[in-house]
């Protein structure tokens, strides 16, 4: 049996150099490597060798088995490796391809923006909870029990069995509160976020979007340091060509108050569909920050003073992009989204 072993060596290491092709090696296979083949046959034999010839002649055909078994793997791993190659093959003549990478959103660019024109001016960035109680949102500054912003068709209110006056932030005016009672003056921050307003959603208004509003409390603040401030960031921001106007207004927490306007990017003043053939649009309000807001914060009206201000980021985003419908922003149409990368 030891010289038959030998023999099927001898052919199997011949027919190892002679196969080039799949089709050869499948053939190698059925000869030797399956049930019915020669390596099979011989180790059911083994089991009829002496037992003082087993170990030799067993060593013999173990070496011929792992001769065979792993000249079929290997080269068998050949053929699939060259044939998956030319299936994936490269045409490198081909134009090659552009990847598609992503780009920031245009609202979060005017953020950005912002935030970095007012760091330079001085302004710290601080930030607060967008779920907040009445006193934040409302009563700390100044707004009166029976002030409509209280009614549900402005505000979201939150059902909760601890209290019963949670509300989704209108403003992001209750940070202001924060700052002024968690910081003694002079304070000088800003306040970007994200607010919520119980409004009907059309293309100049949205019941979700964000605001950027300013604060600064220290002794000796006046209103020309708050035309100043909101001048140099409108030129910054819209160019230095820009006109601005500022108009009395109101607002709870301000006194004075007053609205800023700027000249119509697109028609440049001459009145258009945006501007509603004013030459003018609303960009921010703001105002001297009220005595009794301050005293709510325990700040002494008599020895500080300060002022505030606030604007929409999506309304400097239609401004800076001539974009004319605010919920453009929202449904994420890349074709509109690749104009601004």
């Amino acid at each position: 049996m030891l010289s038959e072993i030998q023999q099927l060596h001898a052919v199997v290491e011949r027919e190892i150099a002679e196969v080039i092709n799949e089709e050869q090696l499948e053939q190698f296979r059925l000869r030797h490597l399956i049930k019915k083949g020669s390596l099979q046959g011989f180790i059911e034999r083994l089991r009829n060798v002496p037992k003082e010839d087993k170990p030799l002649i067993g060593k013999e055909l173990n070496a011929l088995r792992l001769l065979a078994e792993n000249f079929y793997r290997e080269r068998n791993e050949y053929f699939e490796q060259r044939r998956k190659s030319k299936t994936e093959r490269i045409d490198v003549t081909l134009p090659g391809r552009r990847s598609s990478i992503g780009s920031i959103h245009p609202i979060q660019r005017t953020m950005d923006d912002c935030i970095s024109i007012f760091e330079k001016m001085g302004f710290a960035v601080a930030e607060g909870p967008d779920i907040e109680t009445d006193y934040y949102n409302f009563g700390a500054l100044n707004f009166a029990p029976d002030h409509p912003a209280r009614d549900m068709q402005d505000t979201f209110f939150i059902r909760s069995d601890n209290a019963d006056d949670i509300v989704l932030r209108t403003h992001t005016s209750s940070v202001q509160i924060r700052v002024m009672t968690s910081q003694k003056p002079p304070i000088r921050s800003i306040m970007p976020g994200r607010v919520y307003r119980n409004e009907t959603v059309s293309a100049r208004s949205l019941a979700e979007f964000h605001q950027l509003e300013g604060l600064y409390i220290d002794r000796h603040v006046t209103f020309a340091d708050l035309k100043g401030t909101i001048i140099t960031f409108a030129k910054e921001m819209y160019g230095k060509n820009s006109k601005f106007r500022f108009r009395p207004s109101y607002f709870p927490f301000t006194e004075p108050s007053a609205e800023v306007d700027i000249s119509c990017y697109l028609c440049n003043g001459n009145g258009c569909r945006i501007c509603k053939h004013s030459g003018w649009l609303e960009i921010c309000g703001c105002g001297m920050v009220h005595p009794n807001v301050l005293k709510n914060c325990k700040i002494d009206p008599e020895e500080f003073s300060g002022y505030a201000f606030g604007f929409g980021i999506e309304r400097v985003t239609l401004l800076r992009t001539g974009i004319d419908d605010i919920r453009l922003l929202y449904e994420n149409d890349v074709r509109l989204l690749q104009q601004f990368r």
